[in-house]
């Protein structure tokens, strides 16, 4: 559990929330509780995709990413535009480090503007803060 010093850091930057073991777990179980944990694993595993080395890990990456979270009907379908969609499905043929790159600064953003200052006004964190 992380001290109250340490959870108060939270609420200086979003990256710091990020960062930190413990404020990553306690944002995702807040947006769970909001049913929008989609977007935070759809960040992290963008994360993860851009520290692939290998391309054949790269390609079957970005087809997992794509199936779980961009495809209609996906099982952790974001938010995201049509056209942000259309560029995903026909990068992630070639896939490279960047095919989800718009749709991963979208969800930050959405994340960063709509999720995170109600997550710091959220009783939940207020109690991590005592």
């Amino acid at each position: 559990r992380p001290s109250p010093e340490e959870a108060r850091l939270w609420s200086e930057a979003f990256d710091e929330l990020l960062a930190n073991k413990y404020g990553l777990a306690a944002f995702r179980a807040f947006l769970k509780s909001e049913f929008c944990e989609e977007n935070i694993e759809f960040w992290l595993a963008c994360e993860d995709f851009k520290k692939t080395k290998s391309p054949q890990k790269l390609t079957s990456k970005a087809k997992k990413i794509y199936n779980d979270f961009i495809e209609k009907e996906a099982p952790k379908e974001i938010n995201i535009d049509f056209q942000t969609k259309n560029m995903i499905a026909q990068n992630i043929q070639e896939a490279t480090h960047t095919c989800f790159s718009a749709a991963q600064k979208r969800v930050y953003s959405l994340m960063e503007n709509n999720s995170y200052p109600r997550f710091l006004e959220s009783e939940f964190y207020q109690e991590l803060c005592k």
